[in-house]
């Protein structure tokens, strides 16, 4: 599977619409991005079953700002809609293909279960 842009427009369909999402934040003047790009896309086009979207930072500064995007390029992934990584840097093709290994092997019961408990001890603490 090729990669595909994520604008504002498409965002939460993306999301919502595939089971692993992985976004590549990232702009035209990084060095690092362009370095890391044919490791994005050789995944693509390795793990049909999972969805790779790129994201300019430059273009697309509302979901950079949700995220809050400070260092690019930064790897985010989705799984079943919740967010499971998060990280600044470019990862070789080995550390790529471990992080998605990861994911797929995560109990997500068990991880939503986990951010129900975090959320419930949040709004305790607020209260």
């Amino acid at each position: 599977m090729a990669t595909f842009d994520l604008t504002e427009e498409t965002f939460e369909s993306s999301i919502q619409n595939n089971d692993i999402l992985v976004i590549d934040f990232w702009a035209t003047w990084c060095g690092p991005c362009r370095q890391f790009a044919p490791v994005f896309e050789a995944a693509s086009e390795q793990h049909e079953d999972v969805a790779f979207a790129k994201c300019d930072t430059d273009a697309q500064t509302a979901i950079a700002g949700h995220f809050n995007i400070k260092s690019i390029p930064t790897l985010a992934i989705f799984r079943e809609q919740v967010l499971l990584f998060l990280q600044a840097g470019s990862l070789p093709p080995e550390g790529l293909e471990d992080v998605l290994r990861q994911v797929r092997e995560l109990d997500m019961d068990k991880v939503r279960a986990e951010v129900a408990a975090e959320q419930e001890s949040a709004g305790e603490e607020q209260a």
